[in-house]
């Protein structure tokens, strides 16, 4: 574990904690830099860790910038992030050039992943993964995000895929690449601003301990991708589903008639269904965030528990 890829800074806190095998947790950034407006986002990104760090886990929030993959910012850095106009949103195509000509870059769930993978880390929490976009068969777009899951190991702690995706067939994507699905305290798929998508999940835990217990001996086992845990809303915070779903549709037929593609499709996509709610979405965001943060940082604990 000492011998840390070259394109890694790693904070020191974060790098003691990996040395002396302690449970870490790592956040992405794309919700910093393209989710939430500033200083907003920098509240959330310091809220989120501090949720981390109470559950006694150390936080890891990971971006691109200097020519490095920075695994834990500091506070200088989350600010350059927070306020910065020209941030890349990157995933694993962008992850080579984006460091190679020194831009600033924030990460998406696959490159988090794969910077996570480097650094050795094994938990990861996010809002939502990303998945196979409606219309799918016009204009073939899938997130790289499933294609990550299916090949890196990072345990992915999230409120399911976004609700704007095909949800059957990113369950189905997901099952053809063998990656497991873990429902916390659920048997159906949680829809992000939702708890209910009535698709059903293979395999329930009721505690972080049984979920760290599945990451142990899927890694005694030697099994190669990721693990998702998806973890619905609090009953209290989550939205109506007919009520959103309306709004997402509308949302969706929007971009088709403005020709939004590719990787612009979903911060269109949560900008206007953020306006469309009167800011009902962000506040179901900020509060999923806040939960997968805290159950993240139990299984990471529960996880390293079972290897003293």
């Amino acid at each position: 574990m000492s011998n840390f890829n070259p394109l890694l800074d790693i904070k020191e806190e974060v790098k003691q904690a990996l040395l002396h095998h302690q449970a870490v947790v790592a956040l992405e950034s794309t919700i910093i830099s393209h989710g939430m407006p500033y200083p907003q986002n920098v509240e959330m990104a310091k809220k989120t860790e501090q949720i981390i760090r109470n559950q006694g886990a150390v936080p890891a929030t990971i971006a691109i910038m200097d020519g490095k993959i920075k695994i834990g910012l500091t506070e200088a850095d989350l600010e350059r992030l927070a306020r910065a106009k020209e941030v890349i949103k990157v995933s694993r195509r962008d992850l080579a050039s984006v460091i190679a000509f020194n831009k600033v870059g924030a990460t998406t769930v696959a490159s988090t992943m794969i910077a996570a993978a480097m650094a050795g880390i094994k938990f990861f929490v996010t809002g939502g993964i990303g998945g196979v976009h409606r219309g799918y068969e016009e204009t073939m777009d899938v997130s790289a995000d499933l294609e990550e899951l299916a090949h890196t190991d990072v345990t992915v702690i999230c409120a399911g895929a976004k609700a704007i995706l095909d949800l059957p067939r990113t369950m189905e994507y997901l099952e053809t690449k063998g990656v497991g699905v873990i429902g916390y305290q659920t048997k159906v798929l949680p829809a992000f601003y939702t708890r209910d998508s009535h698709l059903s999940v293979p395999l329930t835990a009721e505690t972080p301990a049984e979920i760290a217990k599945v990451v142990a001996t899927k890694t005694t086992l030697g099994l190669k991708g990721g693990l998702l845990v998806v973890n619905p809303l609090p009953k209290a915070d989550s939205l109506d589903s007919s009520y959103i779903n309306q709004i997402i549709d509308a949302a969706v037929e929007e971009s088709k008639q403005q020709g939004i593609l590719g990787k612009e499709v979903t911060p269109f996509l949560l900008k206007r269904i953020v306006e469309k709610t009167e800011g009902k979405s962000l506040a179901a965001n900020l509060v999923l965030v806040y939960n997968n943060a805290k159950l993240g940082a139990q299984i990471a604990c529960a996880y390293f528990q079972t290897q003293k």
